[in-house]
């Protein structure tokens, strides 16, 4: 079928098995996965974590607007607000919707070790209003926090997750009534609305022993004429072509644009690719995400920015980059401001000063 209607949330026995994605006890993607060898891995983690450049982290405070409890609840409907690295409050009839929720100072299994919050999240997650979902697009710890996850549990209403994903949750304590563990191609209709988990090109695994046990996802989000597309993580891949061609055009595509490397090009998009993404996706308005938040690669902080804005500039496609917790009308994005900019220019305005005092 083009589309099918997922199911409430069964344990891995029966719906795992059937799903084309699994192969023996792992899910792959369509594409092979070029072999790395061992020698590879460790220079990547080596290099990670003592050959960091200079540059990967602000030197200046990132700007956040505050939010309020008061706020979120007279806000209207098709407000989006970006929270973090890809965490997005999306506002759609009358109830609130969160994507990949972490709202823990480092995305890390360690809260003493790990990459580091930039910046604290524009509201407290004790002050968010009661939510109606949760969509997750994969395990890995800069998208999903088992301390935020429990705190929500109990005012959230729905989780969507990939095949397998949903289990953690529920070991976490979540009802497991709530849970819907979707499979490629499988949507949900809550409200009116309609959430269709599309493929991706990635992996998961949170520690060293249970690598691609769980399902890793995208995700379509439509209200009536509005069509909106969450990238989660992923590499480019021909997929994006058949997501544009099953469930586009979208109106705006929530991009991964950052945390990428040349040295792991089948996982992660340079912003060239996900420049070509949004193409193939019919995308409108393109807003870059998964940057701003946590030191995870070896380019630059604001590299990303940089190369998507040039990118947009030269081809003409409409870039949103909100500042965090700045509302997003999805039926009508504005541009935002080149926030980055002024982070830089603080922090070179302020070397300046200091070395004029010597």
């Amino acid at each position: 079928m083009f589309l099918r209607t997922a199911e409430p949330s069964r344990r891995k026995t029966d719906k795992y098995e059937a799903s084309p994605q699994r192969r023996g006890h792992r899910f792959h993607n369509p594409a092979p996965r070029p072999q790395e060898g061992v020698g590879k891995m460790l220079r990547i983690i080596w290099n990670a974590l003592f050959n960091k450049p200079s540059g990967t982290q602000p030197n200046s405070p990132i700007p956040v607007q505050t939010l309020t409890r008061a706020q979120l609840d007279a806000a209207p409907d098709r407000s989006l607000y970006r929270l973090g690295h890809s965490t997005m409050l999306i506002k759609l009839r009358g109830a609130y919707w969160l994507t990949d929720p972490v709202f823990a100072e480092r995305a890390s299994p360690f809260q003493w070790m790990g990459p580091k919050r930039f910046h604290q999240p524009p509201i407290a997650l004790r002050d968010l209003p009661p939510l109606r979902g949760v969509i997750l697009s994969h395990d890995h710890y800069d998208h999903l926090d088992r301390w935020s996850i429990e705190q929500l549990a109990a005012t959230t209403d729905v989780f969507l997750t990939p095949l397998g994903v949903g289990d953690r949750l529920i070991e976490w304590g979540v009802d497991a009534s709530k849970v819907h563990q979707l499979d490629w191609w499988e949507n949900v209709e809550i409200d009116g609305l309609r959430m269709t988990a599309a493929p991706a090109q990635h992996f998961s695994g949170r520690t060293p022993f249970d690598g691609n046990t769980t399902l890793w996802a995208s995700w379509a989000i439509f209200d009536d004429e509005l069509r909106v597309f969450f990238s989660g993580d992923t590499g480019y891949f021909d997929g994006f072509k058949t997501i544009g061609e099953r469930l586009g055009p979208f109106d705006i595509t929530l991009m991964e644009t950052g945390a990428y490397d040349a040295q792991w090009p089948y996982v992660h998009m340079q912003p060239e690719q996900t420049m070509q993404a949004h193409l193939d996706l019919r995308g409108r308005w393109l807003m870059p995400v998964h940057n701003g938040t946590f030191d995870l690669a070896m380019h630059r902080w604001q590299e990303p920015f940089e190369r998507i804005v040039s990118l947009a500039v030269e081809r003409d496609i409409p870039l949103a980059t909100p500042r965090m917790g700045e509302r997003l009308n999805l039926a009508s994005p504005h541009k935002g401001e080149r926030w980055w900019r002024k982070v830089e220019a603080a922090s070179d305005a302020r070397w300046e000063s200091a070395l004029s005092l010597k």
